[in-house]
């Protein structure tokens, strides 16, 4: 594996990233809450968060990424007030819960279909893990972090002695609610304590309910994530993703609960996405100043240019979107698919040159996820003196990051038959080297294959590979 050098914000620094188990990564995302379309501010986290995957399978990890899907639970406030927004969405469009759930969640994949980001290898509803929320908290409560009140259950964050340590504040710079308006709940022992479990006496209007040992009611927000990641992932995560107003309260209660209830560290990495904002600030749904792919559609625009707009910035900064904005990366995007098309695949493959220019990639990108840097090299290559199937190996190579379809179809056909042809040569030497009991070459072979997103499989029946 090449090294990774990522921003925390757990430790506000950037730094090696180090996952526990070496060679694998447990990759948590925070998915969407289904009750309306995902605004395109929503997907640059999505955007970012699918580049990180990519790169880091690029360099050769074995990556198992899960999200959730919010269809109960999210209130329209981030103080434990309001209507859940899904009853909300429901009551909007005259329809179930659940019929808005599936709606709006098939929209948000059609989406990422849209923008070439991958599905995450388990998707997972809120609705379905009940009896995990439930097991859950019932350990909090054997542990001492949980409490009855005015029929809820609250998380009670006066027993932990660092709450604050994912945002660096005191509790002297609490903001109740980080998205609207707030009102304090008066059940609450502390106004930093949290629900757990909310019962039929806060919201009789709330449509999906179910039994628990508290009464009728459903699952907090928080909740829901910590015990999602701990039935896919285990007890411990390598890696968190979510925009950064996920930071506080929700990843915060997630470390509070996830750590009271396990009774060590949880999660060593935390990658944020900055905002997306237009010359009147944060889009977001709750302004109602939502523009989605469906509408950059209307106007003409591939939605692989947006994320080409993405890509030209750092994920840590705010990025501006204008029209004006978005016709420069249309215009930078035509021109570089233009360029890439008038390449002919002739001449050799330079080896040495494909190394040294893979080599760039993977350090300028693997410098805090660097894309506007990654994307420099790709030019680079387009401009180097190097054979036309050179160009178009690195470019595919790189390709499988950026994800922005940058190679024809039949020029994407030609190197997958190639790229095809080279590995199962290599399979093919392996073998041989097995069977000549040359274990140095065999495992040499492997570790090649696998710098280049190919994985091994060897049964009784011979070996199959698959790439990421």
């Amino acid at each position: 594996m090449d090294k990774f050098y990522l921003y925390n914000t757990l430790t506000r620094q950037v730094g090696e990233f180090v996952p526990r188990e070496e060679g694998r990564v447990n990759m948590y995302t925070c998915g969407p809450t289904v009750y309306h379309y995902a605004h395109i501010g929503n997907l640059r986290s999505y955007i970012m968060e699918d580049v990180l995957e990519k790169f880091l399978r690029y360099i050769g990890y074995d990556v198992k990424r899960v999200m959730n899907i919010t269809d109960v639970g999210h209130l329209s406030s981030d103080g434990d007030t309001g209507e859940d927004k899904m009853v909300a969405g429901a009551k909007r469009e005259g329809k179930t819960v659940m019929e808005i759930a599936k709606f709006y969640e098939d929209a948000f994949f059609r989406d990422c279909e849209a923008l070439n980001i991958r599905t995450p290898d388990v998707v997972e509803p809120a609705t379905n893990c009940i009896p995990e929320y439930i097991a859950l908290i019932e350990r909090l409560f054997e542990n001492g972090y949980a409490y009855e009140a005015g029929g809820n259950v609250y998380f009670d964050t006066s027993r932990l002695s660092d709450y604050y340590a994912l945002t660096g504040h005191s509790a002297d710079e609490l903001r109740i609610g980080v998205r609207d308006d707030v009102e304090e709940d008066g059940n609450k022992r502390s106004k930093t304590d949290f629900v757990l479990w909310f019962t039929k006496s806060k919201f009789d209007s709330q449509e999906l309910k179910w039994e628990s040992p508290w009464g009728v009611g459903y699952p907090g927000w928080h909740i829901e994530c910590s015990a999602i990641s701990m039935k896919h992932l285990g007890e411990y995560l390598d890696l968190h993703c979510g925009g950064v107003d996920n930071i506080f309260p929700h990843h915060t209660n997630e470390i509070a609960q996830s750590e009271a209830a396990l009774g060590h560290s949880w999660c060593s990495h935390w990658f944020h996405v900055q905002h997306l904002n237009d010359r009147e600030g944060k889009m977001s749904k709750s302004k109602g100043n939502i523009l989605t792919v469906s509408v950059l559609k209307e106007k003409g625009y591939d939605p692989l240019v947006y994320r080409m707009f993405c890509l030209q910035s750092h994920y840590r900064k705010p990025l501006e979107f204008s029209w004006d904005t978005l016709d420069n990366s249309r215009a930078a995007y035509e021109r570089l698919k233009n360029r890439i098309a008038a390449i002919a695949d002739e001449g050799e493959l330079e080896q040495e040159k494909f190394d040294e220019y893979r080599a760039r990639f993977i350090e300028n990108v693997g410098n805090d996820l660097n894309t506007s840097l990654g994307l420099t090299v790709l030019y680079d290559v387009i401009k180097a003196d190097m054979s036309g199937k050179t160009k178009l190996a690195l470019i595919a190579d790189f390709d499988s990051v950026l994800s922005l379809s940058l190679i024809t179809e039949k020029k994407a056909e030609a190197q997958s038959d190639e790229f095809t042809e080279w590995v199962e040569g290599l399979i093919a030497e392996r073998a041989e080297a097995k069977k000549n009991k040359n274990w140095a070459r065999a495992d040499e072979i492997r570790s090649q294959l696998a710098e280049k997103g190919v994985t091994l499989k060897d049964s009784k029946e011979g070996t199959t590979w698959t790439r990421a």
